[in-house]
């Protein structure tokens, strides 16, 4: 081995035991050769839940008030009692309104002789005929309810009941009453004598005394009867108030007097 070789050689070893890589650039100088990079391993990634995280709940405020038709009266904290403003006014057995009238706006009621009638809403006792007058001869429109009640409601409508068999003792102008309070008995007196008993009642607007036409009945009571037979509370103060601006002047009896 020539010493050119040798020196060649050995150059080799040490450039090896040194741990590093030389290559011959075109121009003569020897370059490193970096080592090629590791790759680092791809860092996994948590799978995303797909389960939406829960919001906290936000409780809105209404601005406009409910309003309610019954009230809760609370006696004690496992007890409530339910205060009702409007009652059917026929109690103790089993009645049945008529959904029509003859001549004018009314219902006729129909139940045995001596059921409760009651007074459907809080109110005052307005007017009380305690003496049947009526006779089949005249058939007077003034006499025709024969014993009757009427009640002026905390509402403002007036609400009457005729043809009664007896009125409750202590029952008498501007007495006050309440929803559900009897005021007499049903059953046959008046123009009532020839037909099933029944409680005749009328809804109507107040008026003076012995505006019998108007008392009787001025505007039809068979929705808010149907209502109030089922535990509903359908007041009837604003078709009164439309019947009675309706209704204009007061000129007397206008049909069957």
């Amino acid at each position: 081995m020539t010493r050119r070789a040798w020196v060649a050689f050995l150059l080799a070893v040490v450039i090896v035991g040194g741990g590093g890589w030389f290559g011959l650039s075109a121009a003569g100088v020897f370059d490193r050769v970096q080592p090629a990079p590791v790759a680092s391993p791809p860092r996994s990634t948590p799978p995303q839940s797909t389960t939406p995280v829960p919001q906290p709940s936000v409780r809105t405020q209404s601005s406009t008030p409910v309003q309610s038709r019954t009230s809760v009266v609370t006696s004690s904290p496992s007890q409530a009692v339910v205060v009702r403003r409007y009652v059917f006014p026929v109690g103790g057995c089993r009645a049945d309104a008529s959904q029509s009238h003859h001549d004018y706006p009314a219902s006729d009621i129909f139940a045995h002789v001596g059921c409760l009638f009651v007074a459907p809403v809080d109110g005052r006792v307005d007017e009380v005929t305690r003496v049947d007058s009526w006779d089949s001869k005249t058939n007077r429109g003034a006499d025709r309810g024969g014993l009757s009640v009427s009640v002026v409601g905390a509402d403002g409508v007036r609400y009457y009941g005729s043809h009664l068999s007896a009125i409750q003792p202590g029952i008498s102008p501007g007495v006050q009453v309440r929803a559900g309070q009897s005021l007499g008995r049903t059953g046959k007196t008046g123009s009532a004598q020839g037909t099933p008993p029944h409680l005749h009642f009328g809804i109507s607007w107040p008026t003076g005394p012995n505006t019998w036409w108007i008392r009787r009945g001025a505007v039809a009571p068979q929705q808010f009867l149907n209502s109030w037979h089922h535990g509903g509370q359908l007041s009837p103060v604003a078709l009164v108030a439309a019947s009675h601006r309706a209704y204009g002047a007061e000129h007397g009896c206008r049909s069957y007097c």
